[in-house]
């Protein structure tokens, strides 16, 4: 996983209108997906009902990657109702996880 800083995770969806938030939901997604996630792609973002459950395999996704640092249904409520302090804790165990050996 890259790292980013929190701080700027959660003050560029606000400086930019949103748009920040969704090129993070994005890049870590992608980022995921090569450590295999498997969540689907991100046009489903546009769907309304259907954005849930994308939120929820993303919130998969950051409990596998994060091995369990951040459960999947933390991961889930944070995003769903905290948005952008939400988005700086995971990219927070994110952080911690690019830190550690591959091997850990």
């Amino acid at each position: 996983m890259t790292e980013r800083s929190p701080i700027l995770v959660f003050l560029l969806p606000v400086i930019t209108l949103g748009i920040y938030g969704l090129i993070w939901l994005v890049k870590t997604k992608d980022e995921m997906n090569e450590q295999g996630a498997g969540i689907p792609t991100a046009w489903l973002l546009i769907v309304p009902v259907v954005q849930l459950w994308w939120m929820w395999k993303y919130a998969e996704g950051v409990g596998k990657v994060t091995r369990g640092e951040t459960s999947s249904g933390l991961a889930f409520i944070m995003l769903l109702l905290l948005g952008n302090i939400g988005m700086a804790v995971i990219q927070s165990g994110f952080n911690k996880r690019a830190l550690m050996p591959a091997t850990a």
